[in-house]
């Protein structure tokens, strides 16, 4: 065999490997994106999403959400987090979402926090506090009326 048939081989080779490589790790990274994304955790946050009215008064109705949803959804026996990133497609604009999630005692995932940034680069809360587990402010205490 001349140097240059050996010269070819070898680097066929080193082709062939490395394409067998990132057709893995493109094969790890989209399950990840696909698992996060069908989720029951991103759909109780799209679900979330298409219906807080604050939302829908900035970006009007949610028509649809990015392809791909990144973020963190981790277990730990009968109890759970998730922070998910989302673009929101609405009828006026789209924005990037942040939604926060937690479920406890094997329950349905639950919102806990969720925002997005507005064209000003401001971020805006889309639950109010006592939304988010928060009792609500104590109602001021009776008046006495005058005898």
């Amino acid at each position: 065999m001349t140097t240059k048939k050996l010269v070819i081989v070898i680097v066929s080779v080193l082709v062939a490997l490395g394409l067998l490589v990132v057709i893995f790790a493109g094969a790890i990274i989209g399950l990840a994106f696909y698992s996060i994304g069908k989720s029951e955790a991103a759909e109780t946050a799209k679900t979330f999403l298409k219906s807080n009215e604050k939302l829908k008064q900035e970006i009007g109705n949610v028509k649809d959400f990015g392809m791909f949803v990144t973020g963190s959804v981790n277990s730990n026996n009968t109890d759970g987090e998730a922070t998910l990133h989302l673009k929101v497609i609405g009828e006026r604009r789209t924005v990037n979402a942040t939604v926060s999630l937690t479920y406890k005692s094997n329950r349905a995932w639950r919102v806990t926090d969720a925002s997005f940034e507005n064209d000003a680069g401001k971020n805006v809360e889309l639950l109010e506090q006592y939304e988010q587990g928060e009792p609500p402010p104590p109602s001021p205490p009776p008046r006495e009326h005058d005898h």
